[in-house]
């Protein structure tokens, strides 16, 4: 990644002025792509992905504005740390999200369905630990989404650093306490350091996969506990058919860094088919309810002990594997 004086002084104005530029010329492409619909499939799909680009182009350049705006205010990054500062960086990404959401539902034919354990009923006032499974695009959006704008719940997120790129995420999420992690999952001292001092409304997120399902990560997943002479773990990845073989690091780093937090897991569906962005392209509109179910754990009930955990954590994930093979699509 470029250093962060680059990306914020010159990557992020030419960003947004490719934006700007972009959207000036967005009722053009609306008014193209809704006159060739007829010829289509009649589901309407360059229409579709067209107006969801333009709600997101528009988004980010409201969100760069009032980035700016926050940072000259906060006295130039003076008081960007402080708690009201921070507090209306999570209002902003929660409007951020609600508003994405609102339009996919429309546009795309997206619902999400939450099943099983809601943090503020089952723990209100205690910090959590979520480790969810990550497979299919936009995933990661709707978890964050529900934390946010359902649970009123404040994340600290581990994310790969690739997704810096895009200006809003790597300004707005590392003026917050999140962690950007290189490809291979990184050091996981820093989920611990993320994890430590969690407050009551504070959740950790992490997906302990370090990466999207598909069936060839999947198989190299296996081989890589091969490789480390982890045969026994190599042999329960290879019973999970929809998930990728967790890796234990940051989820021991977390469970440790954090005793006092409860666990909540996270299983999805309704994404798997969308593997490439032919497959998204063909299924659209989607018209899909994605259903998450989520286990919550007390944290006196997480078992003691490296190995231990380690196998729970497998436990879990060979759960969460069954659970998706029952109410997955076929």
């Amino acid at each position: 990644m470029p250093p962060r004086w680059l990306r914020r002084v010159v990557l992020a104005p030419i960003y947004l002025g490719v934006i700007l530029a972009v959207l000036a010329t967005m009722p053009v492409w609306l008014l193209i792509a809704a006159a060739v619909a007829p010829f289509g499939s009649g589901r309407l799909r360059a229409l579709r992905v067209t107006w969801m680009l333009a709600v997101y182009l528009l988004l980010e350049a409201v969100a760069l504005i009032v980035l700016f705006g926050l940072w000259v205010g906060s006295g130039f990054g003076w008081k960007l740390r402080g708690p009201r500062l921070q507090r209306i960086h999570y209002v902003l990404t929660g409007r951020f999200l609600r508003v994405l959401y609102g339009q996919a539902r429309w546009a795309l034919g997206v619902k999400v369905a939450v099943v099983g354990t809601d943090p503020d009923v089952a723990a209100p006032g205690r910090p959590e630990l979520v480790f969810c499974r990550h497979a299919g695009p936009g995933d990661s959006f709707l978890l964050i989404h529900a934390l946010v704008n359902w649970f009123d719940r404040e994340p600290r997120i581990v994310l790969k650093d690739t997704l810096q790129w895009d200006p809003v995420i790597d300004v707005m999420l590392n003026r917050l306490p999140n962690q950007f992690l290189t490809a291979g999952g990184g050091d996981p001292s820093h989920v611990a350091r993320l994890a430590t001092g969690l407050d009551d409304n504070d959740v950790l997120v992490l997906f302990p996969e370090g990466g999207n399902f598909t069936p060839t990560r999947r198989e190299r997943a296996i081989q890589r506990l091969r490789d480390l002479g982890l045969h026994a773990m190599a042999e329960r990845a290879a019973r999970m058919r929809h998930v990728l073989a967790p890796r234990p690091g940051g989820t021991l780093a977390a469970l440790d860094a954090a005793p006092e937090a409860g666990v909540i897991w996270v299983a999805h569906t309704g994404l798997d088919k969308l593997l490439t962005v032919a497959d998204l392209w063909r299924h659209l509109p989607l018209d899909l309810t994605i259903t998450m179910r989520w286990w919550s754990v007390d944290a006196a009930d997480v078992p003691a002990g490296h190995e231990q955990r380690v196998d729970w954590l497998y436990d879990w994930w060979a759960r969460i594997d069954a659970w998706i093979d029952q109410h997955g699509p076929s």
